[in-house]
């Protein structure tokens, strides 16, 4: 399977029953499923629901960890369809109890007021590794195990100062990353901005560990707590978007970070919010 049948088939998810789908984890090395996976799954589920009106927001809360090997249900609750607006809540659920839940807006398409900020200077992907290239590299003489981080995934990431895993040094707490998926997903609205959502995951709960010199390898207890997306514009996400991140704050072992996510010609398309668990294990 290709690592874009392999997206495709996190996106496809199963109806059950009205307001009630299915969706599955690839078969990979994982003790607990991808946080973007559950986002973007319950993101597709939601669109499942609405006709003509496009995602301009959610907020989500990561409740328990999620199983790999086993299915996740995902129940819509229709809480409002109105002219311009339609709201949805998503509970995810695994052997009975939530995982995860998310509430989303959708707005039906209209013109209006139009500012952005400004895209910083980045360098050009092209000129950065491959994560990819960048994981084997730093995995190739650890034990097996460890070799799992180093597939192929959907998400072609290249970040700008990267820490390396194994020896992390203290670095800013601003971080920019491009990204992209690693497929043609054509001009359709809601597949891309579910993809976008699966991808919003990676990396940015790091930025808050940047200026501790510290990584997930280093003996630190991570986890996403919540995630939040505005969509303000479309996107096609096959093409290079870049992902400028900061972390604000880090106390009570929790860090905040914030992203924007910009096109490549410096349209910004998203924003991004998220908390994350941060702490020493068996603290």
């Amino acid at each position: 399977m290709s690592v874009m049948d392999e997206l495709t088939s996190i996106l496809a998810l199963e109806p059950i029953e009205v307001n009630l789908f299915r969706g599955h984890s690839p078969k990979e090395e994982r003790f607990r499923i991808f946080g973007g996976q559950v986002v973007a799954q319950a993101l597709t589920a939601a669109y499942k629901t609405v006709d003509g009106k496009i995602c301009h927001s959610l907020q989500s809360y990561f409740i328990r960890p999620g199983d790999p090997a086993q299915p996740v249900l995902y129940q819509i609750e229709r809480s409002r369809d109105g002219k311009s607006f339609a709201t949805r809540r998503v509970i995810a659920i695994q052997k009975g109890e939530q995982i995860f839940n998310m509430a989303c807006s959708f707005q039906t398409p209209e013109d209006g007021f139009d500012h952005q900020s400004t895209m910083p200077p980045a360098p050009r992907p092209e000129t950065l590794p491959d994560d990819n290239d960048r994981w084997r590299e730093i995995f190739k003489d650890n034990p097996k195990e460890l070799k799992a981080w180093t597939r192929d995934r959907p998400i072609e990431m290249r970040q700008v100062d990267a820490i390396n895993h194994l020896h992390p040094e203290k670095k800013s707490p601003e971080h920019l990353v491009w990204f992209r998926v690693r497929g043609d997903l054509g001009d359709d609205v809601a597949l891309n901005q579910t993809a976008l959502a699966y991808a919003s995951d990676y990396s940015l709960l790091g930025t808050a560990m940047r200026p501790h010199g510290v990584s997930w390898m280093s003996g630190v207890q991570t986890a996403s707590l919540d995630h939040i997306l505005w969509f303000h514009r479309p996107t096609n996400f096959s093409r290079w978007h870049l992902y400028v991140q900061d972390s604000p704050s880090a106390s009570g072992a929790r860090g905040f970070n914030r992203g924007a996510i910009y096109r490549e010609d410096g349209v910004l398309v998203a924003s991004a919010a998220q908390e994350g668990l941060i702490r020493w294990r068996g603290t």
